[in-house]
């Protein structure tokens, strides 16, 4: 297409014109008016080629999700709760429930970022299993559920800590406890209900306060054993193949063609528009894929990671004081057994999202994640299903640690 004399509401038909036959082929008659009228509004909206290419880019991207949601979550969602969710009035959402539950009913690939810790098998009084195969069972469910509502090429930041308990699988005894590494059992279910494995960053802790198998008084071969110290971090992401085409973000065309895969799960497409506005010195047309969409065309001042915060984690051995949580009269300040520091989920928004997306912890407690996401303008969704212990201490926490934002709350009974 020659752009030198169109106008920018010519330029958005021709790209309309030279994908019709893609179009036709692809999507029904219904959706191929939604796209136009997509288009229409853009027009409507008086703005150069550039911008308007941008935007084009932006909707399609957003028309393309919506089937996507529509066809995975229409005998899932559930109408009130999604209200609640896409709602753009506040930026802090408690959600009170059963996470698997709640997870179920929320449409497919709607939230930017996770980042939880979940409980740990059977180490509070307010979750226990009958055994570790049950514990594992159930976290798996979530986790599928998880990679369903994480928005595709996005990022699943997991806390977890490796414990000493009984596995209860082949005794009840006292003679069965053993250091149970959960962290490789998690690994291990994340990438095989879908996720790839990024990143495992550890969490030293420093000098934690126990005696247990110190055996000073066996100073002798096979009694002596490390105080665990540490947890993971692990960062896991999610590339869900998607065989739709994407308009190149240079020109707005769907004129592209398949470029293999730059990593697993990542198609590539290659524009093929020759009036395109950047061609490489052999004329080949600009290389993407919806992942580098996604974070090339965010690279604007604003959004610059501290240099601070980038050299801390460049490391993978990080070094964060564990929360205090009980004060000097001997009272929970934070009313919750055990909270995560707000460094990790910190970590996680800065890194891994960007200002207006959702943010969810699936298993809220203190609800750390959530007062991350809302300092750093996000919005931050929690899922809790202890209402009863939990909400007073984590509402008072909330208040003392975002101003100027609501609290929403949404009581989820599976209905």
């Amino acid at each position: 297409m020659n752009t030198e004399q169109m106008t920018t509401s010519d330029y958005l038909d021709n790209i309309l014109t030279s994908a019709n036959k893609y179009l036709n082929e692809t999507f029904s008659p219904e959706q191929i008016g939604v796209l136009k009228n997509k288009v229409d509004d853009i027009k409507m909206q008086n703005l150069s080629v550039e911008r308007a290419i941008d935007k084009w880019v932006k909707e399609y991207i957003y028309f393309i999700k919506n089937i996507y949601q529509n066809e995975t979550s229409k005998n899932t969602k559930n109408n009130r709760l999604s209200s609640f969710i896409d709602s753009k009035d506040d930026g802090i959402k408690l959600i009170w429930g059963d996470c698997l539950s709640v997870l179920k009913n929320m449409k497919s690939e709607s939230v930017g970022l996770m980042v939880t810790s979940p409980p740990y098998y059977n180490a509070r009084d307010y979750s226990h299993w009958n055994n570790l195969n049950d514990y594992l069972d159930n976290m798996r469910e979530i986790i599928r559920e998880c990679y369903r509502v994480l928005d595709n090429h996005r990022v699943f930041v997991f806390n977890v800590g490796d414990i000493f308990d009984n596995d209860n699988l082949s005794t009840k005894s006292v003679w069965g406890k053993r250091r149970i590494p959960l962290g490789a059992y998690f690994t291990k279910i994340f990438e095989e209900e879908g996720f790839t494995f990024v990143d495992d960053f550890i969490w030293d802790k420093g000098e934690v306060q126990s005696q247990r198998q110190k055996n000073g008084d066996k100073p002798y071969p096979f009694y002596q054993y490390p105080v665990n110290c540490y947890e993971h971090i692990f960062v896991f992401h999610k590339h869900r193949v998607d065989n739709y085409r994407y308009p190149c973000p240079i020109c707005g065309s769907l004129n592209v063609n398949g470029n293999a895969y730059s990593e697993i799960g990542v198609k590539s497409w290659e524009c093929k528009n020759l009036d395109c506005f950047k061609r490489s010195k052999s004329n080949r047309g600009k290389r993407f894929s919806l992942k580098s969409i996604i974070t090339q065309n965010h690279q604007s001042e604003d959004l610059v990671i501290d240099s601070e915060l980038i050299s801390k984690w460049r490391r993978d051995i990080v070094k964060i004081s564990p929360v205090i949580k009980i004060n000097s009269k001997g009272e929970n300040t934070l009313g919750h057994t055990a909270p995560f520091p707000i460094e990790i989920p910190d970590f996680a928004v800065k890194m891994f999202s960007y200002p207006g997306e959702i943010v969810l912890d699936p298993f809220g407690g203190s609800f750390t994640s959530v007062i991350a996401a809302a300092q750093s303008d996000r919005i931050g969704l929690g899922i809790e299903l202890n209402k009863s212990e939990f909400r007073e201490s984590s509402c008072a926490n909330i208040r003392n640690k975002v101003i100027n934002k609501n609290i929403s709350e949404f009581d989820y009974n599976g209905r």
